[in-house]
């Protein structure tokens, strides 16, 4: 079967009927842990959390990234693989150009055109695929910087994909998101990225939020977890709770990060285990443990 295409209504996600959508899913890391993607992982979080989305982030620039010194044959095949395995589970997946070092979303523009350009033509049909084309924009406002990116980005998308839905990040490792009021794209289906660490990111963030909301502006949450912003170190549970109580109740999508057994807070699989997918409660962190429980009691279930 096809999923529904998602529409921006407002600040809203909804499906083609106008139904309200909010999207829950979980992000890899990167691409450095291909073991994860397949369809026995993407189903465990599908079937035993209740997630309904994959983030595929594409590195960009870094070792082995993909505008650096990374395989990029081997890059776009991952990709390729990921957006196929949702498909088939009836997933939404985000093929996220993840940025981060790079900073400016600038740096690359030409590779990123030339790669969205191919992945939007190959999976022109699939009402699932959701665009992301700058991860975590740094020292670059967005109406001097990210505003300009995305409008030579996303016509290179919509030659072949008119409807799909596009999430832009914001700058600060997209936590400016209430520099987009007044500067909002012409696209209508496009929404804007705030990323959350909860043991960092508290009223501060969250007034920001609120305020662009206030001010139009319809918010995709492309990545969160409840440790700090480097990825690693303390959890805030109760901090996480405000925020995904904030969430659920603005109808705003999140995302974990990340998929990978890799020894840190923010890591969903325990540095320890091996085991590939269908894991048990004592496989996984502390992190997992908290989000399974948020995601698989979701009251739209």
């Amino acid at each position: 079967m096809s999923l529904p295409a998602l529409k921006v209504n407002g600040l809203k996600l909804t499906d083609e009927t106008g139904r309200i959508v909010q999207l829950r899913g979980i992000s890899t890391l990167g691409l450095r842990y291909p073991q994860y993607i397949t369809k026995e992982s993407f189903e465990t979080f599908r079937d035993e959390w209740g997630a309904d989305t994959m983030r595929l982030a594409l590195y960009t620039d870094e070792p082995g990234g993909y505008c650096t010194d990374g395989d990029k044959e081997e890059l776009k095949k991952l990709v390729i693989k990921g957006v196929e395995v949702a498909t088939e589970l009836d997933m939404y997946v985000i093929v996220d150009w993840h940025i981060l070092y790079d900073k400016d979303p600038m740096l690359y523009k030409a590779e990123a055109i030339r790669f969205f350009d191919e992945m939007a033509e190959r999976f022109a049909g699939n009402t699932n695929v959701i665009w992301e084309i700058c991860n975590e924009p740094q020292e670059s406002p967005f109406a001097t910087v990210i505003k300009p990116y995305a409008e030579e980005v996303i016509p290179v998308i919509r030659k072949y994909s008119k409807d799909s839905l596009i999430i832009v990040g914001t700058n600060k490792w997209s936590q400016e998101v209430d520099d987009v009021i007044g500067q909002q794209l012409s696209d209508g289906n496009v929404m804007y990225a705030l990323h959350f660490y909860a043991a960092s990111h508290k009223d501060e963030l969250m007034e920001r939020a609120k305020k662009a909301i206030a001010g139009g502006v319809p918010i995709f949450i492309s990545e969160c977890n409840i440790c700090d912003a480097s990825g690693n170190g303390e959890i805030d549970r109760q901090s996480g709770d405000k925020w995904i109580s904030f969430a659920d109740e603005n109808d705003i999508s999140y995302i974990v990060w990340n998929l990978s057994n890799k020894e840190e807070s923010s890591s969903i699989i325990r540095s320890d285990v091996t085991t590939l997918d269908h894991w048990k409660d004592e496989e996984y962190s502390e992190t997992a443990l908290w989000f399974k429980k948020k995601m698989s009691s979701r009251k739209d279930k």
